[in-house]
């Protein structure tokens, strides 16, 4: 089955792409060449999924009353069953809410803990006996806790409004009757089914995802009834149902019977963590992102190097613009692969990694007319003290910036017989080198990419966004703030511009970047640009996908409105009434 085609469609247009500038491109009537559609506008509520469907659940909960978060669980829980490529109730979720009877913003890490019976010696004993050196993407070894669920109840508690039965029908229903599978989704399913079928792991994943032995192709309906006793045990027992009664002795009796390491234990001791949310001011916007173990304040990093610069007279997509943004990612994932890691077991110099001083200093590193092959970490001081992204906003003037994710596509490829669902890969992040702030213990958070984002404008909501896709997601947050802040797009603009990603930083799974890396563009960036950055030492392809999925909800204080953008590179929608 072949990728189908975006709006991006690199093989049949490239040499045209290369050719022509996007000043050469026609003009839209009020919009720029590249935009896909109009932004949304509504005055009651909004929605911003993924998935159609999911966005209209969204819709129809804060027509019922429902608050902004019970929008955001009812979709987060349509679009596990929907958009199993990309999430589910066995993975981790992080959330940032805009309260508006306190005037706040809360965050809530959601993400689950390494097993306790796995010690590292024992991980290290499994890894020999498959002849790695790094923990695998499939099967057990790389199996956390799932936080999505206690997640849930976790925001219900502090801003939900309608019974948890109410909020988790619409995805019961649709697990019951069905629901046809649109395109990307589709052919990311059966990416995920051929892997399967290639590992032939122990559980029910095939039987769940692929009945009849293959993937559901677009248009097919698709029921999961599994899925839905499951999701009907949580709605009627609450999070308990999942961690500490017949969900969870399913889970330990399967893991037991086939050499998984998750217990019982490990589901009842979880918990999920109220976080402050951290924040740097970029040309008098406040942008808000989680702390570690995610990997958010990266885009925070960047953009403090980035405010040095102005971009706005560079012009978007220069060469002079895309270099400096594209050393800046650099710097700052120095810093991601070295600090960045559970607080709970290092001490993460956070004041200093965002500090305006330190942000000077490395500055100073850049070379604007040379790219970087090699940069180290700095020295921050040390203060004491596959994914979905959604968002909704409510009539009470309440927003939720939430992201969940297996981890990679359909992620461990486990599925216990009778449940539903997969459990994530995100243990795949932990590094295994002794006394790196990210190296494998028992009960730890891995390293994480999924990260919701906000933005305050002189104390106000702003904007509630996102972007999909692994370490594209601090570099695609950085691109939609200076798309709306310095060049002036509208909603949908920022999310449809054509995107850069550089790859090959130092990683978990890459120690030390000595060669520069790579630079993937959209073949919407002029050749003139691309040429730009090789005549500055960059090595640049053009790329055909991954570049993330965005979607975004602004607050129009003037007009008292909404305004809602989707992801035209997937099958989603942003609707609202």
């Amino acid at each position: 089955m072949t990728a189908p085609r975006r709006w991006f469609p690199v093989r049949w247009f490239l040499p045209l792409a290369l050719c022509l500038p996007l000043h050469a491109q026609p003009d839209r009537i009020n919009g720029r060449a590249f935009a896909t559609r109009s932004q949304v506008i509504a005055q009651h509520g909004m929605a911003a999924t993924s998935h159609p469907l999911a966005t209209q659940v969204a819709l129809d909960v804060l027509k019922t009353g429902g608050s902004a978060v019970d929008a955001a669980i009812a979709a987060n829980a349509t679009l596990g069953l929907m958009e199993p490529t990309g999430n589910g109730i066995g993975g981790d979720l992080f959330a940032i809410v805009w309260s508006a009877a306190d005037k706040k913003l809360h965050g809530l890490n959601a993400s689950g803990r390494s097993p306790l019976g796995l010690s590292r010696e024992q991980l290290m004993t499994e890894l020999g006996q498959l002849g790695r050196a790094t923990i695998p993407p499939r099967g057990f070894l790389p199996i956390s806790v799932p936080g999505a669920v206690d997640g849930w109840f976790e925001l219900h508690g502090k801003f939900g409004k309608l019974p948890m039965k109410d909020v988790l029908a619409p995805a019961i229903r649709y697990a019951q009757e069905g629901f046809p599978v649109t395109q990307y989704i589709s052919y990311l399913w059966s990416i995920g089914v051929r892997n399967a079928q290639a590992d032939q792991l122990p559980g029910a994943f095939l039987a769940t995802y692929a009945p009849g032995g293959k993937a559901p192709a677009e248009g097919e309906i698709f029921r999961n009834p599994d899925l839905a006793r499951t999701l009907t045990a949580i709605a009627a027992g609450g999070r308990d149902a999942f961690y500490k009664g017949a969900i969870a002795d399913k889970i330990d009796a399967f893991m037991r019977a086939h050499g998984g390491y998750l217990r019982k234990i490990d589901l009842a001791r979880h918990t999920s963590t109220w976080v402050e949310p951290v924040s740097v001011n970029y040309r008098g916007y406040d942008v808000y992102e989680l702390p570690p173990n995610g990997q958010g304040i990266a885009a925070l990093q960047m953009l403090n190097i980035l405010e040095g610069y102005d971009l706005k007279s560079l012009g978007y997509n220069s060469p002079e613009a895309l270099h400096l943004m594209i050393e800046a990612k650099k710097l700052a994932f120095e810093d991601r692969a070295k600090f960045y890691a559970d607080p709970d077991f290092n001490q993460i110099p956070l004041p200093g990694l965002l500090s305006k001083a330190y942000a000077a200093e490395r500055r100073k590193l850049i070379n604007p007319a040379r790219a970087g092959r090699s940069y180290d970490a700095g020295n921050p001081a040390v203060q004491q003290g596959d994914t979905i992204y959604l968002t909704t906003a409510d009539a009470a003037g309440n927003m939720v910036s939430l992201i969940q994710s297996n981890y990679r596509g359909m992620g461990s490829g486990i599925t216990v017989p009778g449940l539903g669902f997969t459990f994530q890969d995100r243990g795949e992040m932990f590094t295994l080198r002794p006394g790196h702030a990210n190296d494998y213990a028992p009960g730890k958070r891995p390293f994480h990419t999924i990260i919701p984002a906000f933005i305050l404008k002189d104390g106000a909501p702003w904007l509630s966004f996102g972007l999909m896709g692994g370490a594209m997601q601090p570099q695609g947050h950085v691109q939609i703030v200076c798309n709306l802040i310095d060049w002036g797009m509208n909603l949908q603009e920022a999310g449809d511009a054509a995107r850069w990603q550089h790859e090959g930083s130092s990683d978990y799974d890459n120690p030390k970047m000595t060669d520069g890396g790579y630079v993937e563009v959209e073949s919407g960036v002029p050749y003139e640009s691309v040429r730009g950055l090789m005549q500055r030492g960059h090595v640049v392809r053009i790329g055909n996908g991954g570049f993330g999925g965005y979607q975004a909800i602004a607050r129009d204080p003037q007009n008292g409105t909404y305004l809602g953008a989707s992801e035209s590179r997937k099958d989603g929608q942003a609707a609202g009434y």
